[in-house]
Formats: structure tokens, sequence, C-alpha cells
């Protein structure tokens, strides 16, 4: 970014107050009788009702509408191992994000002194801190925490604590590119089991992305995965365990290479390492995601040009935009709506499948309003148009598209029921979708 851009972005985090948060309390405290229900006396009466019945917290507390966005700072954005204190206003904005979305309150925590010797997440410390807080926050979303850690701390905490923990790093990529790739094979007349895919990045995202397309159908001897050494094949030496399981039987040992004869491009890794040629290699109908940021693999004009069918990137200005805020809100909802105590992967597959529905459905007036209101150019140009504008520049929805975390969040909750991880039960899946549009509607009007 330019100096002045750099400013303005240091001028947003710094006026009129410090950073992006802050708490509102959500009952009135300006009279004596205010001050003594909010504190004591009268705080003992719930108190002793947790107490004697420990699941009323979710009925006289915050915890069933609080999210702990938790981070150690050791792979924030594309800005690496940057620390708790540097990544704060990441996890700032993700607060923002949950408020602005989903009408879900939560609380950035960015943990120090979980580190060894090497500067390296020390995971059995990050998760004795992670674990603790299971009594104030019905869910957990833990955010740029570097591989390999990241699948131990995770893992863990999923089988020792009962609230949903959430790797998003890992996971929301991984939902937001399958509905796109679910969506783009409708198209192009592809299977996902016939998908043959080359993956650059095998770090948390990467490999997540792999397993949870290969959960939806593809599969695993389809998939050539690279890092920073080329491709991972069978007897390449020193591979971590997640990335073992991606060891390719293959003499390819090159990304040009591993692209020749390939139908999904997936890219978690460096900007500009994709050329025209690689593309023009590819399979009729490829598919490219090149997610790196701000400068993707290869920038969506060029793959075109070189006869890529779909393109998507991270990044806002180009067509189909893979952007986790499409996933994390409306998934949070939905499990802390049914106060589930985990988010796997029925209800993974079930946001991914919620986000291709969207992107097919004829788009009503008000949610046209809104679209218009964010996306003059694409609302102009007609891509929001016709019973279905499912098209090769729309695979998947936009962020701002009202329908999204409703829709995610009624799909979400129906798998946590169905797959038995729901403590409590909606019986109107139309009705719920309904109010939690209405409920973030009324959150951002206030």
């Amino acid at each position: 970014m330019g100096n002045e851009k750099n400013q303005a972005a240091l001028d947003y985090h710094a006026t009129p107050a410090p950073g992006k948060v802050s708490v509102i309390p959500t009952k009135p405290c300006v009279t004596q009788q205010d001050l003594a229900m909010a504190y004591t006396p009268g705080v003992a009466v719930p108190c002793l009702e947790i107490k004697a019945r420990p699941e009323d917290v979710w009925k006289y507390t915050a915890k069933g509408n609080l999210v702990a966005v938790v981070s150690d700072g050791t792979a924030v954005l594309g800005l690496g191992n940057i620390g708790p204190e540097a990544g704060i206003p990441v996890m700032e904005g993700k607060a923002v994000l949950f408020k602005r979305f989903a009408d879900i309150d939560s609380v950035p925590l960015c943990i120090g002194k979980v580190f060894q010797s090497n500067g390296r997440t020390d995971p059995a410390k990050l998760i004795a801190v992670t674990e603790c807080l299971e009594p104030c926050f019905g869910g957990i979303n833990l955010e740029d925490i570097a591989s390999p850690a990241c699948f131990e701390v995770e893992q863990t905490l999923k089988k020792r604590m009962n609230i949903p923990v959430f790797h998003d790093d890992q996971h929301g990529t991984a939902i937001i590119s399958l509905a796109a790739i679910l969506n783009a094979t409708k198209l192009l007349g592809k299977k996902m089991e016939d998908l043959r895919f080359v993956v650059n990045g095998a770090g948390a995202a990467g490999i997540s992305c792999s397993e949870l397309y290969i959960t939806a159908g593809a599969r695993r001897e389809n998939f050539i995965m690279c890092d920073s050494k080329g491709v991972i094949y069978e007897g390449r030496g020193n591979l971590t365990p997640e990335k073992q399981r991606f060891a390719a039987k293959t003499d390819k040992r090159t990304l040009a290479e591993a692209m020749v004869g390939a139908d999904v491009f997936l890219g978690l890794s460096v900007g500009n390492c994709v050329t025209k040629e690689m593309v023009r290699s590819m399979n009729k109908g490829a598919i490219i995601f090149a997610m790196a940021n701000p400068v993707p693999e290869i920038f969506p004009a060029d793959a075109y040009e070189a006869g890529a069918a779909v393109v998507g990137t991270g990044r806002t200005d180009f067509p189909n935009q893979i952007n986790n805020v499409l996933g994390f809100p409306g998934i949070f909802r939905g499990a802390l709506d049914v106060r589930a105590t985990d988010i796997n992967e029925a209800m993974k597959l079930a946001a991914a499948h919620a986000l291709t529905e969207v992107a097919e459905m004829k788009v009503d007036p008000d949610t046209f309003k809104a679209l218009e209101i964010a996306y003059p150019k694409d609302a102009a140009a007609g891509m929001f148009n016709g019973d279905n504008p499912l098209s090769l520049n729309y695979v998947i929805p936009k962020p701002f598209d009202p329908r999204v975390v409703p829709h995610v969040a009624r799909k979400v909750a129906e798998a946590a029921m169905q797959s038995g991880v729901a403590t409590i039960r909606i019986d109107d899946l139309d009705a719920y979708e309904a109010s939690v549009r209405v409920r973030i509607q009324k959150s951002n009007s206030l």
C-alpha cells in the first residue's frame, strides 16, 4: 500500500478511540435499583441458580452468543509470525465481522508465553490456556496459528471441550472454495470424483481444503500437493503426518509438471508463481482459485487469456471472491443457536451446500437492493438477474448478500441436529432462517 493508504489504515484504527471493538451493556444501569440488579446483591441470585443447575449458565449469562477469537500470532494473514500483540488488530477485525454479519459477540484473545525456544507454538501450552475458557464462551474460533501446531491444537481441543472449536484458517477457505467448485462443476458438466487437483501450499488451509474436497467426493489419488520444495511425493523425507497423507505416486517434481492435465488449481501460496503456460497445460474447462493476497498466484485476466473457465481469488476487486466471511458467521450462528457441542464434517458440508444454493436462488427485491448498494457494477452488469443467476463469474454468493448467513446458519443447525451434536432443537427451520435475517438487520440498524 502507498503511504496515503497506510496512513488512512492507521487513522482508522487509532481514532476516535484506539482499536475496533468495545463492550456495550445489554441491560440498563442508570438507577440505584439497576445497580442492585446488575451487581450486588441481585447478582447473587443467578449465581446460586447456576451453582445449583450449571446448564443455567446459558440462561443467565452471555455465553450463548459469545465466541472467543483465539490466536498466538504465529501465522497472521500473509505477514507470518508477528507475535500476539501485532495480531490483535486482525482478531479485533474478526470480532467486527462476527457482529456485523451474524450478530455474534466475540472477544479477541491473543495469547502470549505459549512458545518454544525456537519461537514456534508449544501446542500443549496453547491448548491448556484455551480449554480453560469454556465456562465463559459458547464457541472457540481459532485464528492465525501456524502449521503444524494448529492441527494438534484444534483436534485436542475438540476432544476436550464441549463447545464448538473451529480453526477458520483451515476450514473456512475449505468450505467456501468447495461451494465454488461444486457450482463450477455444475456449469462445466464435470464430476467431483473425476477432477484432478493441484494444491500449491501445504499449510493448514491447503491440507484442510483437500481433506474436505475428499469428504465431498473427490479422490485422494487425484491430488498433487506442492510446498516450497516442490511436489510432495512418496518417498520424500521429512514430511509431517498431514503432508504424508498427500504424498503422491508420481514422477512429477515441480509445480509446472504437476499442472499438466489438471482440472483444478488451488493456490494458497505466493503471488505470481503460476504462468499462462501452466494454465494452458491444464484440461479444458480449468478451474483456478488463486488465493494468495494481495498478489494472487496468477491474475484473473492472465488465467482467462490462457483458457481458464472459472477463476476466483481472495480479493474483493475480482469475481468469485473466496472470502471466509461467507462461512464463519453463519456457521457459528447456526452452531450457537442449537447449542452444538462441535462443528463436525456434516456441518461443514452443510455450510458449503448452503452457499451453492444461495448462488442459484432467484434474487428477491430486498436482496437486490442490498446487492446493488454493495456491488453496483455487478448489479448493473446483470450478475444477479434471472431465476438462476449462477454463472462462471458468479459461482459463489457475495459477502454482503443478506441471505448468506441466515441460510448457512439454517443448514448448519439442521446438520447439527441430524448428526447428534445439537443440545436444543429448532422445529421450524423456515421460521428460524427468516428470524436470523431479521435479527441481523435489527443489529445493524442500532
